[in-house]
């Protein structure tokens, strides 16, 4: 069995800060996504539960006293419903936690398959840019907000095993860091977490290899405390390492070569 890593002390802990505040939560059925549904929840939000498992989000919702709608986040129209549903039930949005996502199951060589590359694209990459650009505009009407996409450790170093899964997570990432900036002067906060093996649906075909390794695996609630300890912050454009061993911070990308800045030092 793995050893798994516990949450940190909850930051919202006996608290309410996210009172009135809405949160949509995509990839909400399980894993990181029903952990972190049920994070916002007990830190005051009112949550919407996106999710293609109707049953298991539906359940996730009836918990937290929230709502359910079936979203395929790879489907741009399916996103702008989730969040008029979401006006249209709870009043508007603050909180957006792009969170669905998939395994790839192919390469780029021989066992290339279009099909399964087009699925992890839509779900990884433009499930975040989908979900982003059906949500502002709920955010702007508000006067702002919070969007925390799921990436990964895959987003931060190579992906051997898995180079397709390693460059939608990048594309994730990089779209943080540029999102960030971007939106701050509107009072949206873009950032992303970048958890390493966690509890969930995907790390199903690795268990066996993680546990033969002697890997931890992150439970999937520090990295429901991470995000709300973003949403609940005032960073942008940060990328949030989650690691076994090492307390959740965002990620420092030093000494990358920009206009007017020495490539190296």
């Amino acid at each position: 069995m793995n050893t798994q890593v516990g949450p940190a002390s909850p930051s919202a802990q006996g608290s309410a800060p996210l009172r009135d505040k809405v949160a949509i939560v995509t990839g909400g059925a399980s894993g990181l996504g029903r952990a972190t549904a049920l994070a916002l929840a007990a830190a005051g939000a009112e949550v919407v539960v996106a999710d293609l498992d109707a049953e298991g989000g539906r359940e996730v919702a009836d918990i937290v006293g929230g709502h359910f709608r079936a979203c395929d986040v790879s489907d741009l129209d399916a996103n702008r419903a989730l969040v008029d549903f979401a006006v249209e039930r709870c009043g508007g949005v603050d909180i957006a936690f792009l969170n669905a996502g998939v395994a790839t199951g192919c390469g780029v060589g021989d066992d290339f398959d279009l099909a399964r590359y087009r699925r992890a694209m839509g779900a990884n990459l433009d499930g975040v840019v989908f979900g982003t650009h059906a949500v502002l505009p709920a955010l702007r009407a508000r006067g702002g907000g919070s969007i925390v996409a799921t990436a990964s450790l895959a987003g931060l170093a190579s992906v051997p095993l898995d180079p397709l899964y390693g460059a939608n997570k990048h594309a994730v990432v990089g779209l943080a860091r540029s999102l960030g900036p971007a939106l701050a002067p509107d009072g949206i906060r873009f950032n992303a977490v970048c958890p390493g093996f966690a509890e969930s649906r995907i790390i199903d075909p690795l268990r066996g290899m993680l546990s033969e390794h002697g890997t931890p695996v992150i439970l999937a609630e520090v990295v429901a405390d991470t995000v709300l300890r973003i949403v609940t912050g005032d960073g942008a454009g940060e990328c949030w390492l989650i690691q076994a061993g090492r307390d959740p911070e965002p990620f420092r990308f030093r000494n990358v070569p920009a206009p007017g800045r020495p490539a190296y030092s």
